[in-house]
């Protein structure tokens, strides 16, 4: 090596020595698994004994293990599922309050409600969705109608003197398709949730009504009820033998209620994706179908993209629905 280029590197090496030292800079963390700190609660927007309380139940038995939490089901009926929407939208963003809750809060009510506390998009962070609860109408043993053909001809005869109950937004608005597109004149009768609709159905003191299977189908095994039709367009493969509202002469009447899980706006992603993650897997083992299949619950999931785009739709669908029924808000 020339003298030249030597003493350039000596220089070079004494200078820096003279620098002071500089820490070392950490190395990016990878983004960690959020964990709960706390037990977490499954706010539902229905009474016990419906049909989304029991699929709450089963997701709040599945979760605890994988969150490594308890996961409390907390039922705050009434106002057509504002109140517990209310709740869930102001609850802190931190994954320890989730909402069970259907196209009651998140589809229909917008249209059914003159106001509202809540926006259905702005107001929450989608999680993930799980899945369709198909109706079907039942009326009291004690009903002389066997069929939808029967029922409107018995409604057709007495103007204005049968009546349907309601204890959720897809019962208000099935109800009143009914009505329309059998041209019968029926009375509404509103309920607070299910349960107790049911209750006066298989008492005699309501006509008929629409009812998730998960709630009605025991009530249909045992006697107290009898199913005429299921709500949707074609037959559930839940009830193969059950023919469909289109089927019994309404054709084009398509009513299904759907479920998913919410979270409150700001939700961090971390948040997001352990809850969505969770939900999915336990959504997807078969035992776990089998169990949500007996209930009448039509169970898959997906991300939460899906389900937001999902609910925009269902606001546009449900909308439609309402404004087809006849039904102003109240």
């Amino acid at each position: 090596m020339s003298a030249a280029p030597l003493a350039r590197r000596r220089a070079l090496l004494a200078a820096a020595a003279a620098l002071p030292a500089l820490p070392l800079l950490p190395r990016p963390a990878r983004a960690e698994a959020w964990k709960p700190q706390r037990p977490v609660t499954l706010l539902v927007p229905f009474a016990g004994g419906s049909g989304t309380d029991a699929v709450a139940r089963i997701l709040a038995e599945l979760l605890g293990p994988t969150l490594e939490v308890p996961v409390v089901v907390e039922n705050r009926a009434g106002a057509n599922g504002t109140i517990a929407a209310m709740a869930a939208a102001r609850a802190a963003p931190d994954g320890h309050t989730l909402f069970m809750t259907t196209n009651t809060s998140h589809s229909a009510n917008p249209s059914l409600m003159k106001r509202i506390d809540y926006d259905p998009v702005a107001d929450f962070t989608p999680i993930a969705r799980m899945g369709n609860l198909p109706f079907m109408l039942v009326v009291g043993e004690a009903v002389p109608a066997r069929s939808v053909e029967e029922l409107l001809a018995l409604a057709r005869r007495q103007p204005g003197r049968l009546s349907y109950a309601s204890g959720n937004s897809t019962g208000i608005v099935a109800g009143a398709t009914m009505a329309r597109m059998g041209g019968v004149e029926m009375l509404h009768v509103p309920y607070r949730s299910t349960p107790p609709a049911m209750t006066d159905v298989m008492a005699g003191r309501v006509t008929c009504m629409f009812v998730d299977l998960a709630a009605g189908l025991p009530h249909v095994q045992a006697g107290k009820l009898r199913a005429l039709a299921m709500s949707t367009k074609e037959r559930s493969a839940l009830m193969p033998d059950m023919p469909s509202m289109a089927e019994a002469g309404l054709a084009g009447f398509d009513i299904t209620s759907w479920n998913g899980v919410f979270g409150p706006a700001g939700l961090p992603a971390p948040v997001v994706q352990t809850l969505n993650a969770a939900i999915r897997r336990a959504v997807e083992r078969p035992e776990v179908q089998k169990r949500f299949a007996a209930l009448g619950f039509e169970a898959f999931s997906g991300p939460p993209e899906t389900l937001d785009a999902f609910v925009r739709a269902e606001l546009v669908k449900w909308r439609e629905l309402i404004e087809a029924a006849g039904i102003e808000k109240e």
